[in-house]
């Protein structure tokens, strides 16, 4: 699972459809509806926000533009209509660092795109973030 903290408008097509249904599968672990991912390292800082849910459909919304800017058809009943203004931190550096690793993805996967990241040196948060300094999330270095 990934949750891109990076802007979805960076995501290629496998990639933006791939984040909505990681989403929406994290939406189902914070609502306690699945079984596995419970203790998936990338829904801690969901879990620690004062709404978590409502934290993951503020994030998923964000997703859902970007789909609707591409005239993708995602399912917008997926998720809640209640949001939050409770931004959640993210580093400078983490978004530094899955802007590399999406570069490798798309290098191989979708070169025109690899291509227009490339002068990209740090790239926006999706909107449900708020940039600061500092090191990369803890699940990334313990890799």
């Amino acid at each position: 699972m990934r949750l891109w903290s990076l802007h979805p408008k960076y995501l290629d097509s496998k990639g933006l459809v791939a984040l909505w249904r990681e989403g929406l599968l994290a939406r189902k672990v914070l609502l306690g509806e699945t079984i596995g991912y419970k203790n998936h390292p990338q829904l801690l800082r969901f879990k620690k926000h004062k709404y978590p849910v409502k934290a993951m459909d503020t994030y998923l919304f964000n997703v859902y533009t970007e789909s609707k800017h591409r005239n993708y058809n995602f399912n917008r009943s997926k998720i809640g209509n209640k949001f939050t203004e409770e931004l959640i931190d993210v580093s400078e550096n983490q978004l530094i660092y899955e802007l590399e690793h999406l570069r490798l993805k798309l290098k191989t996967r979708d070169h025109g795109i690899y291509l227009k990241l490339r002068d990209i040196t740090v790239p926006d948060p999706n909107p449900f973030f708020k940039k600061v300094e500092g090191d990369m999330e803890i699940w990334e270095i313990q890799k």
